[in-house]
């Protein structure tokens, strides 16, 4: 199933509307839909390298939507949220989440978590979801879904555009781990800089 959604994802990078389509996948990729909108960027970025920048904003602000969309799915309609939770086996871990988000240090981890959920191939999906199930500030999850989808996203196009098909190899052959390498190196730094504040009080 997975693999034919993937490769309907990069029929749709080529057909004329495309743009349309990217928002549309953009959208629900961040509530529900397995398959990440990056399989759209980049072939439609090599086709149309001007056009990087307006394909990076266009799924960084559905994406966003879409997270919002999931936020609310988790907040409002708790059965279809606990489904596609279950779905991606993450079910069991949301009653830890909830309890231990009562004190500012498990505030700043989830914050952490969420941010490595829109930058690196974790499911994004659920954490928008889970976000919504625990109650969590939507103004913060607003804040932090524009930093790190907008950050991931613009890496993708930008360097599509500057290095065309060898940053599509490099994507297939090692960009999960790279993503998450730097996706994990500046949530370190953004520890350090808050233990480092919280020094000087």
């Amino acid at each position: 199933m997975f693999t034919s959604l993937y490769k309907k994802c990069l029929d749709l990078a080529a057909h004329k509307s495309s743009k349309y389509y990217l928002a549309f996948i953009s959208f629900i990729e961040s509530s529900f839909f397995p398959i990440p909108p990056d399989v759209m960027i980049i072939p439609m970025v090599i086709a149309k390298k001007y056009d990087f920048f307006k394909i990076f904003l266009i799924t960084t602000i559905f994406s966003v939507l879409g997270g919002i969309l999931g936020y609310f799915i988790g907040a409002v309609f708790f059965d279809i949220g606990m489904q596609i939770m279950t779905f991606y086996g993450y079910e069991e871990k949301l009653s830890n989440i909830k309890s231990n988000l009562i004190n500012s240090e498990s505030f700043y981890a989830w914050l952490g978590i969420l941010f490595l959920a829109g930058f690196t191939p974790l499911p994004y999906k659920v954490f928008t979801i889970a976000s919504g199930l625990i109650g969590f500030n939507i103004l913060v999850f607003i804040f932090i879904s524009l930093i790190s989808r907008g950050l991931r996203f613009f890496i993708v196009s930008y360097l599509t555009y500057k290095f065309g098909d060898l940053f599509t190899k490099f994507m297939n052959e090692h960009g999960s781990k790279w993503f998450t390498i730097i996706g994990i190196l500046i949530v370190i730094i953004g520890i350090i800089i808050y233990l480092i504040s919280k020094f000087y009080e």
